[in-house]
């Protein structure tokens, strides 16, 4: 009896609380959909709050009753004979049949409470819920609906410029108030940005905006200016209020400063200036591969998609295609430039075009090559930001080859006609090093992973000369690198004439037996075209002097590709040195020098040679004495200075302005890339130039500060003297005579 009535209370409880659940679903999804849209944690809280009120009020868990419960159990329960409310009423109440009946039903119920489960479900919620707050981010993170008008832009809080008196004299009188200030920010006209007017000071925006300062003060004063970066800019007095404006090119730092009618000059703190770079758009390929091989008998046509967006928007996109004829010193190239297929709207922040490609419509041959690039622009004025995305290959089979041949009096060829040169990867890692801070992180870690595989395809490349089987199944054409060995030098035109003893260089030359005995060879006729991959020593064009310099330098490739593969181009350039200078070697090995004629050394004196005499030969010598400029020269005077006034509790002397004064100036330098970091440093020094005494609390400060901006002391390599005494030498030797 009291059984069946737990059970129905433990299911009104179950019940209950999926309907809390299911209210705090839908009150979390819409919540985090407006804390988006808004920007606002405060704003997000409050919906959330609202929301579980509202979703409380509705659903009113509260008010599931236990009749209700009786009612459904009775619906899906067959069994229980739409009794089950007899569970609800006391036993001593009931006539005998009515007990009997009662403890029946709670059997009956105990037994089918499986089938018994609320009508509340919580997936459709969950899903709703996971909807809004996708379409929430996406406002968020591309400004869809563009409630906070930019990015950067300063709230409209409320601030109030303090001025302080700079002389100490000057508290004692009553000094003007500011009553007003203003700061209006205008951005450039292509942002399609509105005007901002803000009170707060502390300004940030775009490069290229324009600021407009006004100050107005309940009674007249002399004169008022800005001081900014060490030079004072004075303010004109329009309408009762000083204006100045200002176009921001770099960040930095400002202050203002005023004179009253009787002299006395009162300052402000200091405010920070950061400007912000337009970024050049971003462009995404899709649906393409980035090396592309047609046969002369395939449809040569391929299509792809490009994605490019901008911050402030885009004011143009198109292909920039070349079509490469020839090869070797006979290779002509064409450039066109290419449009999309959609027209292009200026002004959109993204844009998705097509475009299909036809290389018959380039009257492209076989063996010919077309590299393609996606160039966007956007809106920036006077000088549009450009970019470029990565360059694409569409290259027609060469079903012919041309091979290098010589007479058989001069050496072979044994050098690859066509390599990508290692020196040009050297170049481009250190290119994308040096422009790795102003790079987007996706676009960085792309291009080092397209040169490491530029690396993969020269290691393959050198591998197939060496005997190595091809370990992807890339096909890299030998007109897809660039030249890395040298040809060998011309032939001497008198070798025919002349028979050469002092050749330096006969380990390259061409075995005699071979050219003398052509019917060798003719056994096989096909011996020479072939490469043998049964036996690995056979099958490399390498003589075994050069087999180890390759083997290091194609060992020393794996490394470079896996530190370019891991976006670490810095540790990847001292392995591409080390490939690079074995190359050399290999190169320089394996040339064909050819006896030079016409060197006539310079007679040599019978009557000195082997005296030991040489007053004649003068000895050169050169001593140069390099100084390494000291950085940070004041700031360093400035911290002993406040270390001197601090503990003998001295005046600030002018000498000591003049060097806070410049101490300033270097600190701001160090300050402009981290324009929040030194702010109340500067603003120390700026009161230290201008006060005779202060707290000891604030001189520590200033200290502490400018200790962290100079960071630490690099090392210099010093001779050290150490003092030696005769006991100190007898000791040591007593010592090294126990140890024998």
């Amino acid at each position: 009896m009291n059984k069946g009535k737990d059970i129905l209370i433990k299911f009104k409880k179950r019940w209950q609380l999926l309907l809390w659940l299911k209210i705090f679903i839908y009150a979390f999804g819409i919540a985090i959909f407006f804390g988006f849209v808004f920007s606002s944690l405060i704003v997000s809280a409050l919906i959330f709050l609202v929301s579980i009120l509202i979703g409380s009020l509705n659903l009113k868990p509260w008010r599931l009753s236990l009749a209700k419960i009786s009612l459904f159990a009775d619906s899906k329960i067959k069994d229980l004979e739409y009794s089950s409310g007899l569970l609800l009423q006391e036993s001593s109440g009931l006539s005998g049949l009515a007990k009997l009946q009662q403890h029946k039903i709670a059997i009956r119920l105990e037994q089918g409470q499986e089938n018994l489960k609320p009508e509340v479900t919580i997936l459709r919620p969950a899903i709703i819920s996971i909807i809004m707050i996708l379409i929430g981010l996406v406002i968020f993170q591309f400004g869809i609906l563009d409630l906070n008008k930019s990015k950067g832009i300063q709230r409209s809080d409320q601030e109030t410029i303090s001025f302080l008196p700079v002389d100490s004299i000057s508290g004692k009188v009553v000094a003007p108030t500011l009553i007003d200030q203003k700061a209006t920010i205008k951005y450039p006209s292509y942002t399609a940005i509105p005007s901002r007017t803000t009170s707060v000071m502390e300004i940030k925006a775009l490069r290229g905006s324009s600021v407009f300062w006004e100050l107005q003060f309940d009674s007249k004063v002399s004169s008022v200016s800005m001081e900014s970066m060490g030079t004072s800019y004075p303010m004109m007095l329009e309408e009762n209020k000083y204006k100045r404006g200002n176009s921001l090119n770099m960040s930095g730092f400002y202050n203002f400063k005023f004179t009253d009618t009787l002299g006395n000059e009162y300052s402000s703190k200091l405010y920070s200036i950061e400007v912000f770079e337009d970024l050049s758009p971003e462009i995404e390929i899709n649906g393409i591969a980035k090396f592309l091989t047609f046969e002369t008998s395939d449809n040569k046509r391929f299509s792809f998609n490009s994605s490019i967006k901008d911050d402030f928007g885009i004011a143009d996109a198109y292909i920039i295609a070349t079509v490469s004829k020839g090869t070797g010193e006979s290779v002509k190239f064409r450039e066109e430039k290419l449009l999309f297929k959609e027209a292009i709207v200026k002004g959109k922040k993204r844009i998705e075009l097509s475009k299909t490609l036809n290389l018959d419509q380039f009257k492209m041959e076989a063996g010919d090559e077309l590299y393609f690039y996606v160039e966007a622009l956007d809106q920036k004025q006077p000088i549009p930001g450009k970019a470029r995305s990565e360059t694409y290959f569409a290259v027609i089979k060469d079903t012919t080859s041309n091979q290098f041949q010589v007479e058989g009096t001069m050496g072979a060829d044994l050098m690859p006609d066509y390599f990508r040169s290692q020196r040009q990867l050297i170049i481009d890692t250190e290119k994308l090093i040096s422009e790795r801070k102003k790079m987007p992180k996706i676009q960085f870690n792309s291009t080092s992973n397209e040169l490491g595989f530029d690396q993969k395809a020269l290691r393959l490349k050198y591998g197939q000369f060496m005997g190595d089987e091809a370990d992807s199944g890339l096909d890299i054409n030998k007109q897809d690198i660039d030249h890395e060995l040298d040809e060998p030098e011309d032939k001497d035109p008198l070798a025919e004439y002349t028979h050469d003893h002092d050749g330096e260089n006969d380990h390259n030359l061409v075995d005699k037996k071979e050219v003398d005995k052509p019917e060798e060879t003719s056994k096989n006729p096909l011996s020479q075209f072939t490469h043998d991959h049964d036996n690995a020593e056979e099958a490399s064009l390498f003589t075994d002097s050069l087999k180890s310099k390759l083997r290091q330098a194609l060992d020393l490739m794996w490394d470079a590709e896996l530190q370019l593969r891991m976006y670490e181009p810095e540790k990847s350039l001292p392995f591409q040195y080390k490939i690079l200078k074995l190359l050399q070697d290999i190169k320089n090995s394996a040339r064909i020098y050819v006896h030079r004629i016409g060197f006539d050394p310079p007679p040599i004196k019978d009557e000195v040679r082997l005296t030991g005499k040489i007053d004649e030969v003068g000895n050169f010598e050169k001593s140069e004495e390099i100084e390494e400029s000291e950085n940070d020269v004041f700031i360093r005077k400035a911290i002993e200075r406040l270390e001197v006034i601090n503990d003998l509790r001295s005046e600030i002397a002018e000498s000591d302005k003049l060097i806070f004064e410049k101490a300033g100036n270097e600190l701001a330098v160090i300050a402009v890339e981290n324009p929040g970091m030194y702010l109340n440093t500067l603003q120390l020094l700026k009161l230290l130039t201008q006060k005779a005494k202060m707290s000891s609390k604030d001189l520590i400060q200033a200290q502490n500060g400018l200790i962290k901006a100079i960071g630490k002391a690099k090392p210099k390599p010093t001779k050290v003297e150490k003092y030696s005494s005769e006991l100190d030498s007898l000791l040591l030797k007593e010592l090294e005579t126990n140890e024998q």
